[in-house]
């Protein structure tokens, strides 16, 4: 965890103690700017997200109420060592027996909050996953940063007509989340150039996940975040591909994009190579590219694409995380297998389900033949 990052989870994990102790003071103690929040993220002016371009933070501190010993136990415990990591793949912690409508009730008070691309501060801005990583904080539930490993927390929900308020709605594949607060909509933060707000949930969601169980308890536990060494699998191991074959398939121009590349790479755990390649395929590292058929920028993404993603897709920062988190998708979907992630990259996901594979088109096919072949993999 940055250091950065520990102290936020430090205070959030005091404020939570010292409400359960005196909530007023807690609020006004809120009010007078306690809480810390950082973005993160190198595009320069653009907002979009991820829940992804930031690396996805370690498990939160829990909060834990105060005992018995009162006041001074507390600050005791504070000085000792504070609130408690959690360990990978336990549940997050509710405090005060937190219920779906005080979700909803702390959701709210966001309404109007900017998008940013990375924003995790109110102040500045919040993306999808740093609002609802900042809601569920609010009520001492730590939950992780990026909306793919979000909606892996808590229990799975089997459809929208099931849900209950303060349950978390994944749609796009993944790629966005939200807060449902009834009637079939939703509460989120949208993409670049909007604000949080409530929408109808306008797609059948990838997942619905409930966080909090009967009685303000946790619901289910964490699933494993797919970032570089964090337990994630794939069918791939990472460092099958041959970085020097790779370097040698790229172009300068691609090249002069190596630290994004490698960012994305490290932070969505993904093959090594496999976006440089991806890039060298789709533009040749030319930024402004723009396909027949309306695919745009360094990673050629498709507008309705880059939308849902919440990216812009001619800011190479913004692309390559859009790029990097879709790629990461699909290898969840197909089972860590790259070649269908790519005909997927390409064809898009209804056309791998179609064929059972890799479909037919001459253009998916040589895609996917030319970059598991700079990979050093079999297609």
């Amino acid at each position: 965890m940055s250091g950065i990052a520990a102290v936020q989870s430090r205070i959030a994990g005091i404020q939570s103690m010292i409400a359960d102790l005196a909530p007023s003071a807690a609020r006004s103690a809120a009010a007078g700017g306690w809480a810390l929040g950082t973005t993160t993220g190198t595009t320069a002016g653009a907002a979009t997200t991820a829940s992804g371009r930031t690396p996805a933070a370690p498990a939160g501190a829990t909060a834990t109420t105060a005992g018995a010993g009162g006041f001074s136990d507390l600050l005791a415990g504070l000085v000792e060592g504070g609130p408690a990591a959690r360990t990978a793949g336990a549940s997050p912690s509710a405090r005060g027996g937190a219920s779906g409508d005080d979700v909803v009730a702390a959701a709210r008070k966001y309404l109007g909050v900017p998008y940013r691309w990375g924003g995790t501060d109110p102040a500045t801005g919040l993306d999808c996953s740093g609002l609802v990583q900042r809601v569920y904080q609010d009520l001492g539930v730590q939950l992780p940063r990026v909306a793919k490993d979000q909606g892996t927390v808590g229990a799975p929900v089997p459809d929208l007509a099931s849900a209950r308020p303060g349950d978390l709605v994944v749609l796009d594949g993944g790629g966005h989340i939200g807060i449902y607060v009834g009637d079939g909509k939703m509460l989120h933060a949208p993409h670049k150039g909007d604000v949080v707000k409530i929408s109808t949930v306008w797609e059948t969601p990838t997942a619905i996940r409930r966080v909090l169980g009967e009685g303000g308890s946790t619901a289910g536990t964490t699933g494993a975040a797919h970032a570089a060494g964090a337990g994630g699998t794939t069918a791939l191991d990472a460092g099958a591909a041959r970085p020097s074959a790779i370097r040698s398939a790229v172009s300068a121009d691609v090249r002069r994009y190596e630290p994004l590349l490698a960012a994305a790479t490290e932070r969505y755990g993904l093959p090594a190579g496999l976006l440089a390649a991806v890039a060298q395929q789709e533009s040749g590292g030319n930024p402004s590219a723009v396909s027949p058929a309306g695919a745009r920028g360094l990673m050629q993404l498709m507008p309705a694409t880059a939308r849902g993603l919440g990216v812009d897709p001619m800011d190479p920062a913004s692309a390559v995380d859009g790029a990097g988190r879709l790629l990461r998708q699909h290898l969840d979907r197909y089972d860590g297998s790259v070649p269908l992630a790519l005909a997927a990259y390409n064809a898009g996901p209804g056309a791998v389900a179609r064929y059972d594979g890799v479909p037919p088109y001459r253009e998916t096919q040589q895609y996917v033949k030319k970059i598991t072949a700079a990979l050093g993999l079999a297609a």
